[in-house]
This record gives structure tokens, C-alpha cells and sequence, in this order.
């Protein structure tokens, strides 16, 4: 029940999404031009002879002020709701003990600074040493409850690196490859050996209650 609905939405998402997103272009041509997808032709055709050379974000046609703000308003947009079903993947896969909110509201905001960044240093090698110093400087004091939980922290960067340089279909192609494989191997309990750790919670059934407290175990004494 859970994996049917879990394709259900998934599925039913990226059709709303995709009509919605033709539906805009038909209804106003001009706003095709602000779209950051197009990056991706551009990577796999493009040969750089200098390595430091920087990436172009498929931005062009944007020449003012405004224009420039909404093409990373809706890059930023559409990373947001690129990663949106990745979290519907985790909520519906992941155990009441192993599930972590924090790391789903990390991806649904991590994506959208990651971005930014991108489209501030794609073009400026002294401000990519720069970032790369202050983020050395930051500690994360939360760690991940499972290991395969740094699969979605990864996702999340890549869509907002995706996104940053205006090929916002490889973000679409990759969370869709991601969650539908997800839920695949969810099901199927790929991998799974007798007396072994199931990363992925059973689909036939919901978890029960958390009863630790009612047994009096974990208490703290009095």
C-alpha cells in the first residue's frame, strides 16, 4: 500500500509539474528563455581546453537586472521542487527509529544555497578558493543516523549544482532515476540477507508504535 501510493505521487507530480511548466512556455513564449535547462547540451558538446576555464550557466539571454533575478528565482524554484519528491522517497522508506526530520528539511534547503553558490563562483576561480575556505571552516555538529542517508545529502548538491548552471534537466533526470530506483529496491528488498540490518523499512507493512517508553526501558532513573 505504501510503495503503490508512493509511485502514485510520484508519478502524478511529475506529470502536474511538467504540464504546468509547457502549459507557462505555450502560454508566454518569452519566459523560455529564462528556463535554466539547455546546461547539459552545453556540457557534453563544449571541449575546454583550459581546465580553469569557466562554465557557462545558460544564462545568455539574460541582460539586465531584473531578467537576472527571476532566471535564479526559478532556478532556484525548480530546485526546490526537484528535491521535493526525493523527500517524499525518504519519508515513506525510512523507519520510525532511523528517520531523521532534520535531514529532510536539509534537502529541501541545501539545494537552494547550493545555487547561489554556484551562479556566484562558476566563473571566478579566486572566489571558489574562497568558498572552499570558509566551508572548511564550518563544523556539522549533526551527524547522520545511517550512513546510506549521505546518498540524499549528495542528491540534494547535485541538484543544486544542477540547477546553478542552468541545466536544471539533469536534476530532473537524476531524481527521477533516483526515487523510482529507490522504490524499486525498496520493494523487491534488494540485497537482503537472513539476520542481516534492512536499511529500508518493510512496504507491506506499517512500523509499530514506538513502545520503548511503555516497557520502562531507556528510562532515566529517579
Amino acid at each position: 500500500m505504501i510503495f503503490r501510493a508512493l509511485l502514485f505521487r510520484l508519478t502524478l507530480f511529475y506529470l502536474v509539474v511538467t504540464g504546468a511548466v509547457l502549459g507557462v512556455v505555450a502560454a508566454a513564449p518569452s519566459v523560455a528563455d529564462f528556463l535554466p535547462i539547455g546546461g547539459a547540451q552545453t556540457l557534453l558538446s563544449q571541449t575546454v581546453s583550459d581546465p580553469f576555464g569557466g562554465v557557462k550557466i545558460g544564462a545568455e539571454k539574460v541582460a539586465n537586472l531584473g531578467g537576472s533575478v527571476f532566471w535564479l528565482f526559478i532556478a532556484v524554484a525548480g530546485a526546490v521542487l526537484t528535491t521535493l519528491p526525493v523527500t517524499w522517497t525518504y519519508m515513506a522508506s525510512r523507519s520510525r527509529a532511523e528517520y531523521d526530520q532534520a535531514l529532510v528539511e536539509t534537502m529541501i534547503v541545501l539545494p537552494i544555497a547550493v545555487t547561489a553558490i554556484v551562479v556566484m563562483v562558476h566563473n571566478s576561480l579566486a572566489l571558489a578558493f574562497s568558498l572552499a575556505g570558509i566551508v572548511g571552516g564550518v563544523r556539522f555538529r549533526n551527524t547522520l543516523k545511517s550512513s546510506g542517508d549521505a546518498i540524499y545529502i549528495l542528491l540534494a548538491i547535485g541538484i543544486g549544482l544542477a540547477a546553478g548552471i542552468g541545466a536544471l534537466e539533469i536534476a530532473l533526470v537524476m531524481t527521477i532515476m533516483f526515487n523510482y530506483s529507490f522504490a524499486l529496491l525498496w520493494m523487491v528488498d534488494y540485497g537482503a540477507k537472513d539476520g542481516t540490518h534492512r536499511y529500508l523499512r518493510s512496504p507491506q507493512r506499517e512500523e509499530p508504535e514506538d513502545t520503548h517508553d511503555q516497557s520502562g526501558e531507556g528510562s532515566e532513573p529517579r
